[in-house]
Formats: C-alpha cells, sequence, structure tokens
C-alpha cells in the first residue's frame, strides 16, 4: 500500500484569499500508485484546468476519469477535459449514467449529463459497470450501493422515464472511490446520494479493511434535518472515522456538526487544497 495525495480541482469554496476558482460542483485529482486519476469534472472545465495551471498539473498526466454520478455539477466539464488530456483514456461509471435525469420544480429541467453517450465515446473509452472495479493495485470503485441506511433513505424529487413513465430516481449510479493506505482507507466520494455512512460500511465491508483514515467528498446533508445530520456524525465516530474532509453539498448545519465532533480532525474542502495521507 503506498501514500494517497488528493488535490482539490474544484469545489463550492475557494478559500480566503485564494487565487483557485471556486464553481458548484466536485473534481478531484487522485495520485496513487505512480497514477492519476480526474474523480468527477465539476460543471465545466475552465475553472478546473486554470486551478490545474496553479497546482503545476498537466491535463496529459491524467491516465483515468472517474465519474461519481450523473449530475451536471459532477460531469459538465468532462468533454472540455477530455480534449485537454488530448488522447484516449478509461472513463469509469455506471450503466445508468446517461439517461434521462430531470426536476419538475420549480420547473421542468434536465440535471443530469449535459451531453450523450456519443460525444464521450468520441474522445474517450467507456467502462461502465454496477460492479466493484480495481483501477489501480490499491484504488477500486465501491460499485453500486444496494445497501442503504434506513435514515439514510431520503426520497429525491428527481426523476427519469421508464417506458415511457415517469418515476422517481433513487440514483442507483451514485458510486465512490476507496483507496487502500497504509494508515487505512480512504473513501472518495462526490455527493453521497447514496448515504455517506452506507458508503463507508460498503467499503468496510468490500475490502476486509476495518480502520477508515478520512472520508472525503460531499454528504449531501445541505436539506437533512438535525436528526440525520447528528446520527450521521455519530455513525462516522463509531465507524472510527479519523479524519472528515467535506464540503460542497454538505451543508452549513452538519460542517457545523462535524467541527464540533472532530475538532482538529475535519477540514473544510477548497479548491487549490492538497490532502496527503
Amino acid at each position: 500500500m503506498v501514500p494517497l495525495r488528493v488535490y482539490v480541482l474544484v469545489e463550492d469554496y475557494s478559500g480566503y484569499e485564494s487565487p483557485f476558482l471556486a464553481q458548484h460542483g466536485v473534481s478531484f485529482l487522485i495520485e496513487a500508485d505512480g497514477k492519476r486519476i480526474l474523480f468527477d469534472a465539476g460543471q465545466s472545465a475552465e475553472p478546473i484546468l486554470h486551478n490545474m495551471r496553479l497546482l503545476g498539473i498537466e491535463p496529459a498526466s491524467i491516465d483515468y476519469v472517474f465519474l461519481s454520478h450523473c449530475h451536471y455539477d459532477h460531469t459538465g466539464g468532462l468533454l472540455g477535459i477530455l480534449r485537454a488530456i488530448g488522447r484516449r483514456v478509461p472513463v469509469v461509471a455506471h450503466p445508468s449514467i446517461f439517461r434521462r435525469h430531470f426536476i419538475t420544480k420549480p420547473y421542468l429541467r434536465e440535471v443530469g449529463l449535459p451531453f450523450g453517450r456519443k460525444e464521450v465515446e468520441e474522445l474517450a473509452d467507456l467502462y461502465l459497470t454496477a460492479d466493484p472495479l480495481p483501477i489501480t493495485e490499491n484504488v477500486l470503485s465501491t460499485g453500486e450501493i444496494t445497501a442503504r441506511e434506513d435514515f439514510e433513505r431520503a426520497e429525491l424529487e428527481v426523476y427519469t422515464i421508464e417506458n415511457g413513465k415517469v418515476v422517481r430516481n433513487e440514483l442507483r449510479d451514485d458510486m465512490s472511490l476507496i483507496a487502500k493506505t497504509p494508515e487505512g482507507l480512504v473513501v472518495i466520494s462526490g455527493c453521497s446520494h447514496a448515504g455517506i455512512v452506507s458508503i463507508v460500511k460498503h467499503a468496510v465491508r468490500l475490502t476486509g479493511e476495518e480502520r477508515v483514515k478520512a472520508v472525503i467528498g460531499g454528504f449531501h446533508l445541505i436539506e437533512a434535518g438535525d436528526e440525520r445530520i447528528r446520527k450521521t456524525a455519530e455513525e462516522f465516530q463509531r465507524l472510527g472515522v479519523e479524519e472528515v474532509y467535506t464540503g460542497h453539498c454538505t451543508g452549513l448545519r452538519a460542517e457545523a456538526e462535524f467541527l464540533k465532533a472532530y475538532g482538529e480532525r475535519f477540514h473544510k474542502l477548497h479548491a487549490g487544497m492538497v490532502i496527503e495521507l
């Protein structure tokens, strides 16, 4: 197992007196086993490429792309970044990621990928699977999270169309990455629509490693009630999660709860941040 480095290429927050650009969305660059994995692609490529220049990262150095789920704020910059990479690379995602995905309030609006499968296939090689998939020796995708904690089963008002019928979308495509490090697992999530506690428990079951060094990403608690927020923080502590790095869709109240629970082991994500574990 090798040390891990995670660059926050874009996030909702850029930090105090920062030269980095922020954008509602997420994009990380993960370095492990001598490879670079782009985790999500924000809303657009421009701020990501700007921040990469500040960090001294060449797009051509990216070996893989992983898409955590279909939402536009995690996928919108994909085509621009693939063009900047300049060669075909594997893109790992769930088989349903190209489905129709929309909201109806306050009006009908598509919130999934802003492009089609054909456009991606012109630039990259798709690896679409709901199964866990090893990407490097010590980094693998979780695959689809089928076992979800009852308290995390929030009903989002998002929909898709199946056989001509409008049905509620359960975001089964929500997947995360697991990195095995000398100090334990690092779980990296985009929005945690599957439930961040469910994701961490899945990672532990999948790898057989009980030590969780860190959880990084958005936890999608921005609209959650106090009880779910409190229970999430309690479950993290019960699972022995040692450090928390969060932002994006987590929400201020949930961030405050994790800050109270973790103190100096709580870290707010910001564009340009470099995490070494």
